[in-house]
Formats: C-alpha cells, structure tokens, sequence
C-alpha cells in the first residue's frame, strides 16, 4: 500500500510514519498544501491523508480539486476542527472520512485499512456488475454515474455514491448507524455517527424531494432506502 500525506506538522508524520512501518506501508510525506497536489499528481496512491490547515493551499481546497478531476482515491482527512458545520465541508468537498486531532494512531490505521479496503472491493465489483437499476434509479459502477428518473445526478462526492449504492441494493432494509459506518466505511463503530447523519441529510438534498424522500429516519434504529413510500417517517 502507498499513501499520500500532506500534513504539516512533524510531529504529527513522525508519528504516522512509524505506524507505516509497523505496518509495511510505503508513505510519502508533504508539509505544503500545493506541494502536496503536485505529488499526487505525479504519483499513483491507495489513499490520501490530508491535513484540513497547510501552507500554500488548504486541505479542503484541494481535496475539491482532487474530485473535480473524478479521483476516487479514498481521502481521509485530519483537523482539529470537530464542529458539525466543519465536519459537513470537510465531507461534501469529496473526503471519505475524517479523523478529529488528537487521534489514536490505531484508529487511524483502522481506518485507512477500511477506506482502502472498501475502495478495491469497490473496483472489483465495478468490473462484474456494471450497472444497478431501481425504479427510479439507475447506478453505474463502472463509471460511477448516477440517474434519477433519466436526470443525471453530477454532484454526488465518492462516499454519497458508496451509500447510495448501498442502500440500492438493500431496498427497505433498515440499518443502524453503526452497521452503515461497518459496511459502507468498512470500520467498526468509534463514536462518530455524525458521519453517517450528514451523509444521508447531503444524500437527501441531493436526490429526494419533500414527497419522495427515499432514505428514512427509523426512529431508535436507524435509516431504510425506501422507492414506494412518499412520506418520510422523520
């Protein structure tokens, strides 16, 4: 596995460094924003791990511009910035997760393996299925495109996709919050399930309206991806 990480803090990479080699991970260490973009274009990556403040272009920027290039490359990023209305930028601008500091390294090992793990299996998938339809969906894997009744949907960021389709292919099924973060972010509940709260609130400004919703709020379980039903339970 080779991983990209634009953090300016040394600490912080000696750190994450030493967690690499534990772990027989090759990483490459940029302490600039813009450095850092560079690199990543240069290169080929299992995953990104940016740094929300850097020198010469912030970590939000450039995960934008990572994803307005269609990357898929599984980002994580990390910020001492915990708010909800942080959290949801940090998210919609197209990272996979996000990792509050100080984090345990352990947690943040856990994490990347997920991502990762979930983006090849992903990438496998891609190339046997092709495309998934409901009845007003239609989803693309292997081009990661999206269609709701023949409109297409551009402005899903990786992980909205990752959840749309998974609840696709589980219709009517209710999932908790902490089941979605094993199965869609592939790790075992930490404590955040705010991340699965903002990706669905995203998801319904995205594809539902007032009279179809799609994604339901099961309340003292969890969520449910529902086509037939024209009132949410929220």
């Amino acid at each position: 596995m080779k991983i990209l990480v634009i953090e300016d803090n040394e600490s912080v990479c000696s750190m994450i460094e030493m967690f690499f080699l534990k772990e027989g991970i090759e990483g490459e260490f940029v302490n600039n924003g813009l450095e850092g973009y560079n690199r990543y274009k240069a290169g080929s990556w299992d995953a990104l791990i940016i740094d929300w403040m850097l020198p010469g272009m912030d970590g939000v920027t450039l995960c934008r511009k990572i994803r307005q290039e269609k990357s898929t490359v599984p980002i994580i990023m990390l910020t001492a910035k915990d708010s909800e209305s942080d959290q949801v930028l940090g998210l919609e601008m197209g990272a996979d997760d996000y990792v509050t500091k100080p984090f345990s390294p352990l947690a943040l090992m856990a994490r990347i393996k997920a991502v990762t793990r979930r983006y090849n299996s992903i990438k496998n998938e891609n190339a046997e299925t092709g495309v998934l339809e409901t009845r007003h969906f239609k989803i693309s894997t292997v081009m990661r495109e999206v269609h709701l009744n023949g409109v297409p949907i551009t402005n899903l960021t990786p992980k909205e996709f990752d959840l749309l389709y998974y609840f696709a292919q589980h219709p009517r099924q209710v999932f908790s919050r902490e089941q979605l973060l094993e199965r869609v972010w592939g790790y075992q509940f930490y404590g955040d399930e705010r991340t699965v709260d903002v990706h669905i609130k995203r998801l319904r400004k995205k594809v539902g309206t007032p009279s179809q919703p799609f994604f339901h709020t099961v309340w003292g379980v969890g969520y449910k991806f529902d086509e037939t039903v024209g009132k949410d339970e929220s």
